[in-house]
């Protein structure tokens, strides 16, 4: 099997209502854009890829042709060469990774996480909230998760204040599981600049946090701030988590050498690959270090985490629900929604490749 080419569609899908996104400050998010890459191949096999995106795009699909054409998609390490060369002069391109595991899966007539060794057992999920939102606003979010039948939800904090949330909430949920996101880590500067941390504050919401049973407390410091990472995971007994948008997979192992995370989270639709994703782990296992990758992306970032998390057993898979941010909105370019089963998990697709169908429509314009 040769890669012949590669096609890129910019889509965009109106959401029912806009959002504020706590990872980009001050902006309503209406619309849910997305980089839908095709790799056509010699055989009767397409491979599909896709990377969060903006209004209007960035089109690069003419430089991929060029590197990957003639490429034999089951020689993953020499693919990743070549896209690190794309890295170095160009975007980040490692959503690519997961269209060669789609082919790869689809020639063998397998669900990829039967390739990297995983089984098709549901993993527990948590709600992830977008917003921050106020004390009520953010008790009827969380209500509404739990009706949903979520037995774990994550929350956003802006500002050391905001602190007071998670006490609300856990005063009204004492049973539930909750992890607290900061977004401290990366932030997209459309409005306006994000307020950032010291290691200094980040060591006081911590604490502050210590007497509220939180799972993790998410990205509080700046992504390459590796030692003080480590040196905030020293001073509190609040579990630290982070990694979800490093360079490359390699910075990955660096954070963990680092000790700075007792959950990492890399996202396999940006930063590690799926292949990558399943050594990551095994890494964080070695360690003592739990791994539960960032998802947030679009629906097939979404089913390639998924097929990682099946494949290493994951504690748990990241929800994205902050209406009007649905799974139908997610997973718009796709002919399947992926929701909860009735005991609040989700399951990895088990048809070949990453075992979704991306809708005709979107192909077609």
């Amino acid at each position: 099997m040769q890669i012949t080419g590669v096609t890129q569609y910019d889509l965009s899908h109106a959401l029912e209502g806009s959002f504020e996104p706590n990872w980009i400050p001050g902006y309503p998010q209406s619309t849910h854009e997305v980089g839908l890459f095709e790799l056509d191949t010699d055989t009767e096999h397409t491979g599909y890829a896709a990377s969060p995106s903006f209004a209007g795009g960035l089109t690069y699909d003419g430089p991929l042709s060029l590197f990957l054409t003639g490429m034999d998609p089951h020689d993953v390490d020499a693919v990743r060469r070549k896209l690190a060369s794309v890295d170095l002069i160009g975007p980040r391109p490692w959503h690519l990774l997961m269209a060669l595991w789609d082919l790869v899966g689809k020639a063998a007539d397998k669900p990829v996480y039967e390739i990297l060794g995983g089984s098709s057992d549901p993993i527990p999920a948590y709600a992830s909230a977008g917003e921050v939102g106020d004390v009520d606003d953010r008790l009827a979010w969380t209500q509404a998760r739990v009706d949903e039948g979520f037995e774990a939800v994550k929350l956003r904090v802006a500002s050391p204040e905001d602190v007071r949330i998670v006490e609300a909430v856990r005063e009204s949920f004492p049973d539930l599981e909750i992890m607290v996101d900061a977004n401290k880590g990366w932030a997209v500067r459309v409005m306006r600049e994000e307020e950032r941390w010291s290691p200094k504050t980040a060591l006081s919401v911590a604490r502050d946090l210590e007497p509220l049973d939180v799972r993790w407390l998410e990205e509080p410091l700046p992504r390459h701030d590796h030692e003080s990472y480590a040196d905030l995971r020293e001073r509190t007994s609040v579990p630290i988590a982070g990694g979800e948008f490093l360079d490359d997979v390699g910075e990955c192992y660096d954070l963990l050498d680092a000790g700075g995370v007792d959950v990492i989270q890399p996202d396999a639709a940006i930063v590690s690959g799926l292949r990558g994703g399943v050594g990551v782990a095994a890494a964080a296992r070695e360690r003592g270090v739990e791994f539960v990758p960032h998802t947030w992306t679009n629906g097939l970032g979404f089913a390639a985490n998924l097929h990682v998390m099946a494949a290493v057993d994951a504690p748990y898979c990241e929800f994205p629900m902050e209406p009007p941010w649905t799974p139908d909105a997610r997973d718009f370019l796709l002919e399947e929604t992926f929701t909860l089963d009735d005991d609040g998990c989700v399951a990895p697709p088990d048809g070949p490749g990453l075992g979704v169908t991306v809708r005709e429509e979107v192909l077609d314009g």
